[in-house]
């Protein structure tokens, strides 16, 4: 089995989510494979709760590379796929090859992961009919509207999918993962 995982994002990306990602599976010896839109560097963001807002926060974030753009991408090199939160999602979900490489991954029975609004893009994909899962809350909609049961808890696992609601969310998350690529 492939020891390489694919982590999806683009400009916009969480970067708590992004470099947490990157080390942690750097640390369990897999290799952490950046796909986006384009091959460069990318402007990542904060995302956190303050005082006095009715939503999150946006800070700017670190940067990081992308190694591979989308398209030339294909999950049989990949034991898993990643999809981060942040606010690249909202416009990743419209990327038709991004699309289709998500159900590469689910055809070939791959794990796949998602954090906070990543889950927007398995919304695109159409594939929560019948599925539980966590997400940021304000994607609970999108999640309910495909035909998924939105539980609000940090981390759900449903079979080979394992979804976080956010950053904060990373400890349970990893255990999960992991306990999936063993």
């Amino acid at each position: 089995m492939s020891r390489k995982i694919l982590i999806v994002t683009g400009d916009g990306g969480d970067g708590y989510e992004a470099l947490y990602a990157l080390q942690r599976f750097e640390e369990a010896r897999w290799v952490p494979v950046v796909a986006a839109p384009v091959r460069r560097r990318l402007h990542m963001v904060f995302h956190d709760e303050e005082a006095g807002w009715e939503t999150y926060t946006e800070r700017p974030g670190p940067s990081i590379d992308a190694d591979l753009v989308i398209t030339a991408v294909s999950a049989r090199e990949f034991a898993a796929v990643l999809l981060l939160g942040g606010r690249a999602p909202e416009y990743l979900r419209n990327d038709a090859s991004l699309i289709s490489l998500v159900h590469e991954f689910t055809a070939q029975n791959k794990s796949v992961f998602a954090i906070g609004h990543g889950v927007q893009i398995l919304a695109a994909a159409g594939l929560l009919k019948g599925r539980s899962l966590t997400a940021h809350p304000h994607v609970r909609v999108e999640v309910e509207r495909g035909g998924g049961t939105y539980l609000h808890k940090p981390v759900v696992r449903d079979g080979s999918l394992v979804t976080a609601q956010t950053w904060r969310s990373h400890a349970e998350f990893y255990r999960e993962v992991f306990e999936c690529l063993e």
